[in-house]
């Protein structure tokens, strides 16, 4: 795994920020470490900032992690707002919808400052 995840706790939540190369094993990576900084932290509330780069995973691929990480995320979270910078298309929104088929409520947006609107929303400090 050859990725950067950054962590900054802001009012109510966390945001991490994730680089290096868009890889299957990096995105599984970094969502275990973030999971493991959640319940360190017993942080509810996350704003994920992805900024990998390189070929975009296929459908597929994003079913699996996303069908995989709900499960194991589902109650122990109240809210996660996902920004993937690169992202191209609906895939993203494909993400959103079976993660929150499984019990995690997530949101994808466009930019970092709308994620942080809705987080607002929901957290509180």
């Amino acid at each position: 795994m050859s990725y950067q995840l950054s962590v900054s706790e802001k009012p109510g939540y966390l945001h991490f920020t994730v680089t290096g190369p868009n890889t299957i094993e990096n995105v599984n990576g970094y969502l275990q470490d973030v999971m493991r900084e959640v319940e360190a932290r017993n942080c509810k509330y996350l704003l994920i900032e992805e900024r990998l780069t390189g070929r975009r995973l296929g459908t597929w691929d994003v079913y699996q992690i996303a069908a995989s990480g709900g499960s194991q995320m589902a109650g122990r979270l109240n809210a996660v707002a996902y920004v993937d910078v690169n992202a191209h298309g609906q895939l993203m929104k494909f993400a959103e919808t079976v993660l929150n088929n499984r019990g995690m409520p997530m949101a994808t947006f466009a930019t970092v400052a709308e994620a942080e609107a809705w987080l607002a929303a929901r957290a509180r400090p």
